[in-house]
């Protein structure tokens, strides 16, 4: 498997990190895209889509979205949202993961050839997997500790890291993954505490998805309970659970045989891309 070098590619007039990952294959193998957590990044994610790629024997693409790791910082960060000259500036709205999914994956995708992936998100990042899969074509779609809606516990642990943040080593240790990790920090957790993401629920969109759905979660997880896919499943009867226990917000670091094995027969069920 050949591991490029991260690079930059510029989408909507920001420019992302970007890191690919080549296995030989044959065209009708769907690429996975990973979808990073809220503090995530291209680094953050270490050697484990690596390891997936090359137990699937796949090609992928990891990306930064704005503001993590190396791609372009979003300009005074927790002052007002506003466009300036077609570039977002200040906080994000309650439907950022929305302009994610909607407007910046798929111009991503489509400047990088990527036709019809499978989807790999964690926390954040699945819920965009979902919103995207909800209204465009993919091969199949993999969430790890999914946000369909805003539970207390959700909120109690953002203000726990908020805390940790201000006053405890993740500061520091966030610091190694991204470039501007106050910008990083703040973008997701000032959201996240607004009056105005409360009502933040995605359980309306989720009927829409067609495309083969995995949706793992964790028994320990501080930042959701089983409701979250459970009520995915309620929305998309074909998706497949898994429920780990002794597992906490990253099933991929906490049980990542068992999500390795999950996805190993995930993907080897996929049907192939039509040419």
């Amino acid at each position: 498997m050949q591991i490029n070098s991260p690079s930059k590619i510029s989408v909507l007039g920001q420019h992302l990190e970007v890191l690919h990952m080549a296995n030989p294959k044959g065209t009708d193998a769907p690429d996975i895209v990973f979808l990073h957590e809220g503090l995530g990044s291209v680094r953050l994610w270490r050697d484990w889509p690596a390891q997936i790629c090359q137990l699937l024997g796949c090609s992928a693409w990891v990306y930064s979205r704005q503001g993590y790791g190396q791609s372009d910082p979003v300009p005074d960060v927790r002052g007002p949202s506003r466009r300036v000259d077609g570039q977002r500036q200040g906080r994000l709205l309650p439907d950022y993961m929305h302009r994610e999914a909607l407007d910046v994956l798929p111009a991503l995708l489509e400047a990088l050839h990527i036709r019809r992936p499978m989807l790999l998100g964690h926390s954040d990042g699945g819920t965009i997997a979902l919103l995207h899969a909800s209204q465009f074509d993919v091969a199949g779609c993999v969430v790890m500790a999914p946000h369909v809606m805003v539970e207390d516990v959700s909120i109690h642990a953002i203000q726990a890291a908020r805390d940790a943040f201000g006053q405890g080593p993740l500061r520091q240790k966030l610091s190694a993954f991204h470039a501007d990790v106050e910008g990083a920090f703040w973008q997701w957790n000032d959201v996240w505490l607004s009056e105005g993401f409360r009502s933040f629920d995605i359980r309306g969109d989720l009927h829409r998805i067609s495309a083969p759905l995995l949706a793992i979660q964790g028994t320990d997880d501080p930042y959701g309970t089983m409701a979250q896919i459970d009520d995915i499943a309620r929305a998309v009867p074909h998706a497949q659970l898994l429920k780990l226990a002794h597992c906490g917000h990253a099933p991929h670091r906490d049980q990542p045989d068992a999500v390795a094995q999950a996805l190993q027969g995930f993907y080897a069920a996929l049907p192939p891309i039509k040419t």
